[in-house]
């Protein structure tokens, strides 16, 4: 049985997960200790996961007859002639194939949620500003669930173009019962900031804690109930590609998340003859579908195509050991390509406890311009690196080229005194959403009350300290120019090679 935690924060508290590991005076263990399931590890490898052991054929994948009267049923989720290593599948053994169900019918439209984020549609907005907003209020009254609590904040592209990105918020304070969801547009990488997500997908169950994150890959039926109540959370999700882990180049084989920390679920089946909802978002739009049967009826299954999770405090930082910021990709979690083999569709970057070493060096982010759009959230703790109010639940945004950087006060006072040895960002972990593609910002997001501007004001005491130096300037220009003038009076011609 899993543990119950006596302080709530416990994992929010230690700078890294090898504090729990008790430098080997303990069995080591991979899971959070009030996490009730048992995963399989290894980023992207091909698994297989029985309830009942002997289910899954050997030797072949679709048998005449299947043990037990199962259903062999294949996901594919890459083209039939992608490459080896591209190919992205997974055969499930279960009670019921998912063509078994009654058909589908419309769903009212999420008025709080977009998938076209061309900005011919009049439903988004273009912005240079500066924006963030205060954290989104989880509703009290009514039953909202995972799948009516999701709001759209800003994105790129259109999921049936299938290159295109949207990242979402969701509010929730009620579990899903006899309902599932499917999202036919992309993957869903799910940041949970305030409790826990137990998600049952198809292939087993997942927790999902503050502090941790999971991808529910496009297509994969999931049901999502709150075991600590009120939840809410970010959402990254992705058109026509998905999340792999950064190349590592000159790091080597070893650092930033490691492919050992991926857990993957174990197939757990459920037998229900009680009516099922299918909710399936396609194009933006929504649809459902019902059954008399359990879309979790999965006794066994093998693939590479599965749901993962991973705890971020896992999560091995690099960085500067000498001078000067490292680009803030050493901060990449996982990436999504685009069909620009130089800029990733999307990337999932953190900024959680390290250690700050580097020496002679302005410590916070220098003012600075890039061609990245910028969605950060703070999943807990306090997050210095903005230039506004930033909360727990909360968004800050910056489209690209558009400057930022720190108040005066702040870059006056990092000037003054050498950095010392710290640990910085301790007991928090902010995340950023990063893409080569433009935002716009939806009218939900727009609207809103909880949307605030970076005020341009607090750069307005940025000293001009070069005038300062006005009188010593000028004498320098004047000897440098008297120097020249004797130079050439000896027959040396202005401007000639010496």
């Amino acid at each position: 049985m899993p543990a119950q935690l006596s302080d709530p924060t416990e994992y929010q508290n230690i700078f890294h997960w090898a504090e729990t590991q008790k430098d080997g005076a303990i069995p080591s263990f991979a899971v959070r200790k009030n996490d009730p399931y048992e995963y399989q590890v290894g980023f992207g490898n091909h698994f297989e996961s029985e309830a009942v052991p002997g289910t899954i054929p050997q030797g072949q994948n679709s048998p005449r007859c299947v043990r037990f009267g199962l259903y062999a049923e294949q996901m594919t989720a890459s083209a039939f002639v992608a490459p080896k290593g591209s190919n992205k599948n997974a055969w499930l053994y279960r009670v019921r194939p998912a063509v078994a169900h009654e058909g589908f019918t419309d769903l009212p439209d999420n008025k709080d949620m977009e998938s076209n984020f061309i900005p011919s549609n009049p439903k988004v907005h273009v912005s240079p500003t500066q924006l963030a907003w205060l954290p989104f209020d989880i509703p009290t009254e009514g039953g909202i669930d995972f799948v009516s609590g999701l709001k759209t904040i800003a994105g790129s592209g259109e999921p049936t173009l299938r290159e295109g990105i949207a990242t979402h918020v969701y509010t929730a304070n009620t579990s899903m019962r006899q309902k599932a969801f499917v999202n036919s547009d992309g993957e869903f990488l799910i940041v949970p900031q305030q409790g826990s997500l137990d998600i049952q997908t198809e292939f087993g169950p997942l927790f999902v804690q503050p502090g941790e994150i999971c991808v529910i890959q496009r297509g994969v039926r999931f049901r999502v109930e709150l075991p600590d109540g009120p939840s809410r959370g970010y959402i990254l999700e992705v058109y026509g590609s998905y999340f792999e882990l950064p190349e590592l180049g000159p790091l080597g084989a070893n650092g930033l998340a490691n492919s050992r920390d991926f857990l993957y679920p174990k197939a757990k089946y459920e037998i229900n003859k009680d009516g099922w909802e299918i909710v399936y978002k396609l194009g933006g739009k929504f649809f459902k579908s019902t059954q008399e049967h359990s879309p979790f009826d999965v006794v066994a299954w093998h693939g590479n195509y599965i749901p993962y999770k991973y705890d971020l405090t896992k999560f091995v930082n690099v960085g500067s050991i000498s001078v000067d910021h490292i680009d803030p990709s050493i901060f990449c979690v996982l990436t999504a390509k685009s069909r620009d083999p130089t800029a990733p569709l999307a990337d999932f970057l953190i900024f959680s406890p390290r250690w700050d070493v580097a020496s002679h060096t302005y410590r916070p982010p220098y003012y600075h311009r890039n061609v990245a759009t910028e969605l950060m959230g703070l999943i807990y703790g306090g997050y210095g690196g903005r230039s506004d109010s930033f909360q727990p639940g909360g968004v800050s945004f910056e489209c690209g080229m558009v400057p930022h950087g720190v108040a005066y006060e702040e870059f006056k006072a990092a000037s003054a005194q050498p950095p010392p040895e710290m640990q910085i960002s301790k007991g928090a972990i902010a995340f950023m959403f990063e893409s080569s593609r433009p935002f716009t910002v939806t009218d939900y997001a727009w609207n809103s009350k909880k949307k605030h501007e970076h005020n341009p004001k607090m750069w307005d005491n940025l000293v001009d300290n070069f005038s300062t130096h006005a009188n010593e300037i000028e004498e320098m220009l004047s000897r440098a120019a008297n120097g020249m003038k004797i130079l050439n009076g000896r027959g040396y011609a202005s401007g000639s090679a010496w």
